[in-house]
């Protein structure tokens, strides 16, 4: 009422303003307090995070999703508390990869040796990875959404920076499909066992990071160029598409207007 700050109603009390201050505002007659924000409003009070569930929480929670796993992909709970489980990520690339030329798939014998087969060439070569792939990994409540992404990344020797991809949990409500971009501090492993083994429940993707701004600084010079020559490739079909639209509507017309000169009136 004082310096006449806005606020829904129901975020009235978490507003702390020293707004009583002598001489800077003038008192105002009505508190302006905005009704209620609906459920699909962004929020923008920091939601007070919940305590982090205990250790016989944990258990009992693993042993609910245990008991509705139908394959052999179970949770297993450590002495020290954390726990390891699997997740599966879809792979819904859109833009090619850079992978090493050349190199051979990593083998079980490189992996126990944990070989980096891509530090073995500069030579680089791009491709598209298989739309809609599925990698399932094995990892610890301690692993992160920015380690899973490297993770993947290492598996199939991409040599891209990390930053150019994020993780996506998806979510399936009321027949709608919705994605929601992960926190790279967040831990995967624990969003599996709160939603259960279901993956039509909950699913993760990994896409490229559309942050709305593109960081041209992790890209390189000919990467660079190899988009300017798909832009350029794109721009040129997307000229085709329109001239072969207006030259059918054009014959069409054309058809029209013969077969009505025929016709009286």
């Amino acid at each position: 009422a004082d310096c006449r700050y806005t606020c829904h109603q129901e975020c009235r009390s978490l507003i702390q303003l020293d707004c009583r201050r002598p001489g800077q505002w003038q008192l105002s007659p009505e508190s302006p307090v905005l009704p209620a924000r609906s459920q699909n409003a962004t929020q923008t009070v920091e939601e007070e995070k919940p305590e982090p569930p205990t250790v016989q929480e944990i258990k009992q929670k693993i042993e609910k999703y245990n008991a509705k796993v139908t394959n052999c992909l179970l949770m297993k709970l450590n002495d020290d508390g954390t726990y390891t489980g699997f997740i599966k990520v879809h792979l819904k690339l859109q833009r090619p990869v850079t992978v090493p030329a050349g190199i051979r798939p990593p083998s079980i014998y490189d992996a126990l040796r944990e070989v980096n087969l891509a530090e073995m060439t500069e030579k680089r070569t791009s491709f598209y990875l298989p739309l809609d792939a599925i990698k399932q990994l094995h990892i610890s409540s301690t692993t992160t959404v920015s380690e899973v992404i490297q993770g993947l990344l290492k598996k199939f020797m991409v040599v891209d920076n990390p930053q150019k991809f994020a993780l996506f949990k998806e979510m399936r409500k009321d027949g709608q499909v919705l994605f929601q971009k992960l926190p790279l501090t967040e831990y995967p492993l624990y969003l599996r066992l709160l939603a259960g083994p279901d993956t039509d429940v909950l699913s993760f993707v990994l896409k490229e990071n559309e942050t709305g701004e593109v960081e041209w600084d992790a890209f390189s010079i000919p990467e660079l160029q190899n988009f300017l020559m798909i832009l350029d490739k794109e721009e040129k079909d997307k000229i085709q598409q329109v001239h072969r639209k207006y030259e059918r509507f054009k014959q069409r017309l054309q058809q029209t207007l013969k077969e009505a000169r025929g016709k009286p009136g």
